[in-house]
């Protein structure tokens, strides 16, 4: 005879331990949003995501969802495919830059060790997840958090290796 399956024999839920993740994700802003049809107003949530690994790859994304977990899975999953590595030498960027992006302007300037993520908003969230340890910044213009976003990781993918730029200039 089959011994019933009582209150305490259950299967957990959930399933075993989870494997953790590969990149680690902020979500640096979830916006309502709304377009006019003729029955009324239809909203969407739109979600801006960050995801790093903290050792020089880094990623955005910005989609649109009909509610605010699918917006965040699609951003997530855009950030993915929008991925870029960048330098990082001794926990810092290799030289400064100035990227302007529509109406926001980052500067970003290397610091020596010990000094930190100088850096407001969601441009601290780029640079942390993206593994810099010391960098100077300025927002000019602007402050809108997408462009903002979009200026930096625009300044991050101009970064160059200042011995491959030498090697250019020999040869």
């Amino acid at each position: 005879m089959a011994k019933p399956m009582g209150r305490d024999n259950r299967r957990p839920r959930g399933g075993g331990p989870r494997e953790p993740r590969e990149f680690d994700q902020k979500v640096i802003e979830i916006k309502r949003v709304s377009r006019t049809v003729k029955g009324g107003k239809r909203m969407r949530f739109r979600a801006l995501v960050v995801i790093g690994d903290h050792k020089g790859k880094v990623g955005m994304g910005l989609r649109k969802g009909l509610d605010v977990p699918e917006s965040v899975q699609k951003a997530v999953s855009a950030a993915k495919k929008n991925m870029t590595h960048i330098i990082i030498q001794n926990g810092t960027i290799p030289h400064e830059t100035r990227v302007k992006y529509k109406a926001s302007s980052v500067f970003l300037k290397p610091a020596s060790p010990g000094t930190g993520v100088i850096a407001g908003g969601a441009v601290r969230q780029l640079l942390e997840l993206a593994g810099v340890k010391n960098v100077l910044s300025k927002m000019y213009g602007s402050r809108n958090k997408v462009n903002s976003l979009m200026a930096t990781f625009e300044a991050l993918k101009q970064m160059e290796n200042p011995q491959t730029k030498k090697e250019q200039r020999k040869a």
